[in-house]
């Protein structure tokens, strides 16, 4: 069933597509926050909690769809989540109020789940090891173009056309990717239901939870992704607001922290060619933990000129792209039989740690420069030091530090 699959161009663009469509949905609209804030009535803090709720569905989604599509098969899963993300799209571009705006958004996060906890189970099924963190990793390329380009879009489309065209144009990408994912790709998971869904849940996170090599890539995928989606939350406020910059030119200053993470998947897929996925992870960590350092620098002097403060954003976006795809293909690892619940654990702890991130950001948004890096600075050290404690966490020589070149 899975022969070739990893090896096909289409399907990976696929996957990638999949993955990148929450990238899409956060920073496409970041900036039309600051002019749907005032025709809504509503406070910042408030309006940047699109992302809040959005990351909360991402997060809620994962571990039924992960479960679901490990007993009934991918494809159905897949249909679903892209269906429903369409229609909390559709809330969002014509919604006329604040709530209304937060339901959808939670309900777009909710379908976006599948794609992304599917795309990583899919990975699994088609491949182990080096060659799933290399695949992990072209995903990872793939999706960053969301970082460079959303954000310049959604600046055009904003200064065109108001701050509903980018919720529009989110939703219609809805819509071309359940076409992709018709024509692209195929069922890669056999149905199995030898247990009631219940215990095969329990059977799955207990599997999970024995293995240490899991706990460590789950520990190191939380602490980065809450680190820099802390951040995104408040991006608009700090570019625009803080620092002054036109809306026109946002989208520029943001894709170079997604130019950065393709930079760093790039390195990244030619590094697993000659050294382990463990090695290179240890690269990643410590850039995280340069630029977190410096972060936590500019939170006690509560003051910095923007290249430096973006400088540290795109460094610690750069170890991003060499740490994030090792450490997932790292957890999914051990437990082929369980991929789609491993996968949604992953994504899940992650998002839900990002959620509470992204929260805590926009409810400490006081217009200073100190709250907004505050959380990036904090999650990279702690980054850094997981991977410095590596060896008494994992308590033994994990599977990826005994790889050799391919």
């Amino acid at each position: 069933m899975n022969s070739g699959l990893a090896g096909k161009r289409r399907f990976v663009l696929i996957l990638g597509c999949l993955t990148g469509l929450a990238a899409i949905s956060i920073d496409m609209s970041l900036p039309a926050i600051p002019e749907m804030v005032r025709e809504l009535a509503t406070s910042l803090s408030l309006g940047q909690q699109i992302v809040t709720w959005f990351m909360a569905g991402l997060a809620l989604g994962q571990l039924p769809a992960g479960l679901v599509s490990d007993r009934i098969g991918r494809m159905p899963v897949l249909y679903a989540g892209v269906l429903t993300f369409i229609a909390g799209g559709a809330i969002c571009a014509f919604t006329g109020s604040i709530e209304q705006m937060l339901a959808g958004r939670f309900l777009q996060g909710i379908g976006a789940s599948a794609g992304a906890v599917i795309a990583r189970a899919i990975v699994r099924d088609v491949a182990s090891g080096k060659e799933a963190a290399r695949l992990l990793t072209i995903m990872v390329m793939i999706f960053t173009a969301a970082p460079m380009l959303a954000p310049m879009a959604g600046s055009l489309l904003v200064t065109v056309s108001g701050w509903r065209a980018p919720f529009i144009v989110i939703a219609v990408c809805g819509g071309l990717m359940l076409i992709g994912v018709n024509r692209g790709l195929r069922e890669t998971r056999l149905p199995v239901r030898d247990h009631h869904i219940l215990r095969q849940l329990w059977i799955s996170l207990r599997e999970f939870s024995r293995h240490r090599q899991c706990l460590f890539g789950v520990l190191l995928v939380l602490l980065t992704a809450s680190g820099f989606l802390s951040l995104i939350t408040s991006s608009s406020a700090l570019i625009i607001e803080i620092y002054g910059y036109p809306v026109s030119q946002f989208g520029f200053i943001f894709a170079l922290a997604g130019f950065a993470i393709l930079l760093g998947s790039t390195i990244n897929r030619r590094l697993l060619l000659t050294y382990s996925s463990m090695h290179v992870m240890g690269v990643g960590a410590v850039l995280i933990g340069v630029a977190a350092l410096q972060m936590l620098l500019i939170v006690w002097l509560d003051a910095a000129p923007f290249w430096w403060l973006w400088g540290n954003v795109c460094l610690y976006m750069l170890g991003t792209g060499l740490l994030l795809p090792n450490a997932t293909a790292m957890a999914l690892d051990p437990v082929p039989a369980f991929a789609g619940v491993a996968a949604s654990i992953i994504g899940t702890v992650q998002n839900l740690a990002a959620a509470l991130s992204s929260l805590v950001s926009s409810l400490l948004y006081d217009g200073s420069i100190r709250n907004v890096v505050i959380n990036m600075g904090i999650c990279g050290t702690a980054v850094f030091v997981s991977f410095l404690l590596r060896a008494q966490i994992l308590g033994s020589k994990p599977l990826f530090a005994e790889e050799g070149a391919d």
